[in-house]
């Protein structure tokens, strides 16, 4: 009979039937699965989570969250505008309320680029309080001073172009400052600061997507050196700072932007305790 019970199990397990009945330890790729329906945008996004009732991966970002789904008594999520959290979302339980807060990066390719942070320099040098030689070196690297020798581009200069006190400036000063930098850029600070980040790969009919807490993201974006790379931009960790360019030659080009691949996050180690 035990041997009966056995194999009738495995078969209901071939079969999907009881994956719901995974051990904890089948549970560490909970936040990343594929999506039962497709989404082009935050705003859909926000729809099925207020949709959460009858939308299986609205259901299945919560439990992500770490939400029991049948302690949830109703969830509302809306979009605030100009911040690091492109979705909100109000989860009321039976003991209490929550806001979760959640930066969305919509991906279709694997190689992609995405902007994470886009602005003035003068705006990075009051946030960071960067000091005077550093942003000079900056001002050189966006354009906003021309550029005081030969360059591979008549309009600015790159970063391995700078003379050697200039550089070590510039990665001194993102060397010492890392972990606030990453902090500010991936999820912001203030009343609507991120909590998760979420990627969705829409490479597929199926797209897949992961969600990952703020801290989770920061911790493993900020991973590796500060360096300049070979295009003698800069690199912090796994994030790329760059002049933003393009335009059509507007002075809006000479904007600083710091830019991720989100797709990575999928490979991202979650330590003991971190979030699944």
């Amino acid at each position: 009979m035990k041997h009966f019970v056995v194999v009738v199990l495995w078969l209901l397990a071939s079969a999907g039937i009881i994956s719901a009945w995974e051990s904890d330890a089948a549970k560490v790729d909970r936040g990343s699965k594929t999506a039962k329906a497709g989404f082009q945008n935050e705003d859909e996004i926000r729809d099925k989570f207020n949709n959460w009732k009858t939308d299986a991966d609205a259901r299945a970002w919560l439990e992500a969250m770490n939400h029991q789904i049948a302690e949830i008594n109703s969830v509302s999520a809306s979009k605030p505008h100009g911040e690091k959290a492109d979705v909100e979302v109000t989860v009321k339980t039976k003991s209490g309320e929550r806001v979760e807060r959640i930066s969305i990066k919509l991906v279709s390719s694997p190689n992609g680029f995405n902007q994470i942070d886009k602005r003035w320099l003068k705006t990075y040098a009051q946030m960071w309080k960067m000091p005077p030689e550093v942003v000079e070196a900056l001002k050189l690297f966006v354009g906003e001073t021309p550029p005081r020798e030969s360059s591979r581009d008549k309009r600015r200069m790159y970063l391995d172009e700078l003379d050697e006190n200039a550089q070590q400036a510039v990665l001194d000063f993102f060397k010492k400052n890392k972990d606030e930098i990453v902090s500010d850029l991936l999820a912001g600070d203030g009343t609507h600061a991120a909590d998760w980040m979420m990627v969705a790969h829409k490479a597929t009919d199926k797209p897949k997507w992961v969600i990952r807490s703020s801290a989770d993201a920061i911790k493993f974006y900020s991973e590796g050196p500060v360096e300049l790379t070979k295009a003698g931009n800069l690199k912090i960790g796994r994030i790329t700072m760059q002049r933003k360019g393009g335009d059509n030659g507007r002075e809006t080009a000479k904007m600083l932007q710091f830019k991720i691949n989100p797709v990575q996050l999928f490979d991202a180690k979650v330590e003991p305790g971190g979030t699944p």
